[in-house]
């Protein structure tokens, strides 16, 4: 019995292997092995739309892209990870046909989840993770709080707050031009909580 359960364990998972799965295949690369991703709502979903079409302006206007979740980078020999997004500035552009990213993003952004496990993946894990991969800015956006932190990669590899906010036009630091409007993508949210509401009423 101990011998066939050895041999039904998986196998360890190349970051190549992992790049190679279909797209109907989920999750992230931790330590060779695939993790479950993050809990995704309508919720979610808007932040990374309104919040994206905000970098991607920014980004193409230094040369660089904005990418959204199904790309995946490789932050170490066996691990991987699928920001909610990423943005690439020159010289470290992926080519448009990779499959997997090998150049560290200029900044990743998350947007945080209220299920436990997850709130510790993005505030712990993946603040190593980014911070070993040599990624510049990492921003995690809370809707539950309705907070927006932005950590500064250090020359001693580890992330410090740059910026905190609740509200109000964020001048975002290191990124020259780069203003997110927190009343409005609070707004934005407000109103879709409101159509819901109207919506149920009907019903």
């Amino acid at each position: 019995m101990q011998r066939a359960a050895v041999a039904e364990r998986p196998k360890p998972m190349t970051l190549e292997e992992w790049a190679a799965l279909d797209e109907d295949v989920e999750g992230e690369l931790v330590d060779g092995f695939l993790e479950e991703e993050e809990m995704r709502s309508i919720l979610h979903e808007t932040i990374v739309l309104w919040l994206g079409a905000v970098l991607r302006r920014w980004a193409r206007r230094r040369g660089g892209v904005a990418t959204g979740s199904e790309v995946k980078i490789a932050v170490g020999p066996r691990r991987g990870r699928k920001p909610d997004l990423s943005v690439f500035l020159p010289p470290h552009v992926p080519a448009p046909t990779d499959t997997l990213v090998r150049v560290p993003p200029f900044v990743t952004v998350e947007i945080a989840s209220p299920r436990p496990r997850d709130t510790r993946r993005d505030r712990v894990e993946k603040l190593v993770d980014y911070a070993k991969a040599g990624v510049r800015y990492y921003c995690i956006v809370d809707p539950q709080l309705r907070s927006f932190e932005l950590y500064e990669l250090g020359r001693d590899h580890r992330y410090t707050v740059a910026h905190s906010a609740t509200h109000g036009r964020v001048r975002v630091a290191g990124c020259p031009g780069l203003v997110v409007d927190l009343d409005a993508l609070w707004r934005e949210l407000d109103e879709a909580e409101r159509a819901h509401a109207r919506t149920s009423r009907r019903r």
